[in-house]
């Protein structure tokens, strides 16, 4: 018995499997696995080809659209273009800049002395706005890029101008040299009015009320600011709640583009009312 070929109950590798109806063998190729895997089921039915232009308009769909509303909470929430319709902040702004606001001030963070602000026109600042000629479909279509943010708003009911006082400020000018003074505190303002301009060539003495601003232009000889609408809703003060935003930046032309930095040391004297 020692020669004989040991019992076993496994099948030769020559019989077929006993699980392989087909009789294919061992099953180990793939053309015996895909029979045995086949059996007895009928082919898939091969519908029509989906449309692969229809897939890529709607894709494109999809991206545009998620595009303009992502642009839309930003211009909302975040950053707004503003575009520089006059001279009134020259030589810091000059006519047709293109100027990025922050939206978070006031709201997120407090307004500075020495900030530059849009904000609404409280009432009679500004003559009747007379918006440039367009075809009805030009109109529309710039309607809706500068409302999801992707044309910069035109200024007809906004200013710009820079912060002065804040509330409970005490402003006047001017003193023996000719500058403008902040509860008692002289600044000097060469670094940003206009060469040439002068701190104020009229004189005023005010205190800011609460919720409200004053505010002047950079180039004074040519702003109608604060100090000339005393007798305009507010009293010549700009509401907090009409402030729409900070300006930070310039970035058209690209060749002038440039953050704008508020002069905190022109203010750093100046004591708290």
């Amino acid at each position: 018995m020692a020669d004989s070929d040991p019992v076993t109950d496994r099948p030769s590798a020559r019989d077929p499997r006993p699980h392989d109806p087909a009789g294919t063998g061992s099953g180990d190729g793939v053309e015996g696995f895909d029979a045995v895997v086949g059996a007895g089921r009928p082919a898939p039915a091969e519908g029509p080809a989906p449309s692969r232009g229809l897939g890529v308009l709607r894709e494109t769909a999809i991206i545009v659209v998620s595009a303009l509303v992502l642009s839309w909470l930003i211009k909302t929430f975040l950053v707004q273009a503003f575009y520089i319709p006059s001279g009134s902040m020259e030589d810091t702004l000059e006519i047709g800049d293109r100027v990025m606001v922050s939206r978070m001030v006031p709201d997120v963070f407090d307004v500075h002395r020495g900030d530059i602000v849009v904000f609404k026109d409280p009432g009679g600042w500004l003559p009747p706005y007379e918006p440039p000629e367009r075809t009805p479909v030009g109109q529309a279509l710039t309607n809706v890029l500068t409302f999801v943010g992707l044309l910069p708003q035109e200024t007809g009911d906004h200013l710009i101008k820079r912060v002065v006082g804040t509330p409970g400020d005490h402003v006047t000018c001017c003193d023996d040299q000719g500058r403008v003074s902040i509860n008692g505190e002289p600044i000097d303002e060469e670094s940003y009015i206009k060469p040439g301009s002068v701190p104020s060539q009229d004189p005023f003495d005010t205190v800011v009320p609460d919720d409200f601003l004053f505010v002047m232009g950079d180039n004074r000889q040519n702003s109608q600011d604060s100090r000339y609408n005393t007798g305009k809703p507010g009293g010549g003060f700009v509401p907090m709640d009409n402030v729409v935003g900070s300006a930070f930046a310039t970035v058209w032309p690209l060749g002038d583009a440039k953050l704008l930095r508020n002069p905190g040391d022109v203010f750093a004297k100046v004591p708290e009312p």
